[in-house]
This record gives C-alpha cells, sequence and structure tokens, in this order.
C-alpha cells in the first residue's frame, strides 16, 4: 500500500493510503467481461429499438494493449444503427507513442473529409483520454466525446491496477514534452462529453472517470466491469442515444423506463 501526503488535511490526517479498485473487482474483472458479453445477445431485442444515427463520422478508440478488434461489437452496433463509424487503425494501444500522436490527429482529420462534418469520438479507458485530448486541440472537428472507463481525472497514477502495464511500455512513449500533464488531462473540454462509469470497475477508480456536470458535461453510470463496457447493453445504450443528439444540441441521458433499473442514477 503506497501513501500519499494530503496538503488539505490536518496534522492528524497528513497521510491516507493510496489504493485502487478492490481486489475482488480486480481478480474478478475476466469472468465479469466474459458475462457482460453474455449477456449482449439477450439484450438484442431492447438494443434493436435503440435511437438511430445521422450517418455523421464516429471514431472509436481502443483502451490500453487493445486494438480495434476489441471496439468491434460496438463499432458493429453503431453502424447498424446508421453512424458513418470506423477503429483508429493504428493497431494495438500501448500508450501515447510517435504513431499515436501522429495517426490519431489525422484519422480526426480523414473522417472529418470523408463526412463533410464534425465527428464524435468514443473512447474506452485510455482511448478516451485520447479522445478528450483530441477533443481539446480541435474543438472545431470534434461533435461530441464518449468516454468509457477513463480516468482522465485520476489525482494518483497508482489508484490505477493498470499503471504498471502502462510505465513499462513508457520507454516506447513520445517525450514527455510532447505529452500533457495529468492536470491538463483533467482540465473540461469545449465539447459536449458524457463521461461512462462503473463503480464495478475493477482497474480504474470510477471517481477519476467522472467530472463536474455542466450543461455541456454529464456522467452516466452503469453497472459493468472494465472489461466489458464495449458490450455492456447498457453503455451501448448510452452511446447510442447520446450520438443520436443532433449537432448544436445538448440533451441530458434519459433511459427508457424499462432500462431504468440497468441505471443506478435514474432510477
Amino acid at each position: 500500500m503506497y501513501l500519499v501526503r494530503d496538503r488539505a488535511a490536518g496534522p492528524e490526517q497528513a497521510v491516507r493510503p493510496a489504493v485502487g479498485p478492490a481486489l475482488s473487482l480486480y481478480l474478478t474483472e475476466p469472468a465479469r467481461g466474459l458475462a457482460d458479453l453474455a449477456s449482449l445477445p439477450l439484450a438484442a431485442a431492447l438494443l434493436a429499438i435503440a435511437p438511430r444515427g445521422d450517418g455523421h463520422g464516429v471514431l472509436v478508440l481502443p483502451g490500453l494493449l487493445a486494438s480495434d478488434m476489441s471496439t468491434a461489437p460496438l463499432r458493429r452496433f453503431l453502424g447498424w444503427l446508421g453512424h458513418d463509424v470506423h477503429g483508429w487503425d493504428l493497431g494495438r494501444n500501448i500508450g501515447p507513442t510517435d504513431a499515436v500522436m501522429a495517426g490519431l490527429p489525422h484519422a480526426v482529420e480523414a473522417l472529418v473529409d470523408r463526412t463533410g462534418g464534425p465527428v464524435s469520438i468514443v473512447g474506452w479507458s485510455l482511448g478516451g483520454i485520447y479522445a478528450r485530448e483530441m477533443a481539446r486541440q480541435r474543438p472545431g472537428q470534434v461533435r461530441q466525446v464518449i468516454t468509457m472507463g477513463s480516468p482522465f481525472a485520476r489525482s494518483d497514477p497508482r489508484l490505477s491496477r493498470a499503471e504498471s502495464i502502462y510505465q513499462r511500455r513508457s520507454h516506447l512513449h513520445a517525450h514527455d514534452g510532447q505529452l500533457p500533464s495529468r492536470e491538463q488531462v483533467a482540465l473540461p473540454i469545449d465539447v459536449r462529453s458524457t463521461a461512462v462509469y462503473s463503480r464495478h470497475d475493477g482497474i480504474v477508480c470510477w471517481q477519476n472517470c467522472i467530472e463536474p456536470e455542466t450543461a455541456l458535461h454529464q456522467n452516466v453510470e452503469v453497472r459493468c466491469s472494465h472489461l466489458g463496457f464495449g458490450v455492456d447493453p447498457a453503455t451501448l445504450w448510452v452511446v447510442a442515444d447520446q450520438l443520436a443528439v443532433p449537432a448544436g444540441q445538448s440533451r441530458p441521458f434519459r433511459p427508457p423506463a424499462l432500462l431504468r433499473p440497468l441505471y443506478p442514477g435514474h432510477r
């Protein structure tokens, strides 16, 4: 266990433990991820009536160590709804390498040129942090951002069970001068965003995946595992619902009555 000094605390509370998600959640992630996948066919009838898209471009970014294969079910679903959906085509996500730093802006520009307007970016875990940074750098090209279990508000790297995996590949990453600081990553972006999070996440602390809600920014709680975000029916409905909001408009997420039990904050 690590100790982190809390400057705002009094002398009697000068140190506090820095802990990630519960070990029980972490150890059961693979099994719970498979359970989330198994629930997808059972929810097919409900997902068939999800809000349809308007054909605008949607870029989907994978999490750490994942590739476009991991987002295939989500992309197929969104494509079926009528969106012009694309993966990132940058192989396995091993962190912010030079190839990622150069390739992501190109992917956004190419999709904007293809579709003739701003695109939405959906990012899973680390992919969501990339998505927010693309929106920060290119607000005129990004219509909205949807993050799924993305720890963009992480105050301490040790609060993530994936930190050691990330750090073991840091020698492959772009130089620090090219990367934003944790403080910069946590700042709000100037485009509409939806942060999907789960208190059952066994990889990252859910508190690090949300931000203060405003007219532009909202948080939506689901009940899936970290590995299950891309196939969890409740998450898929949120993504479909928000992608269907017309350009230039903002609409808080309100699940249908039948699906309300899937969202702890919307009972």
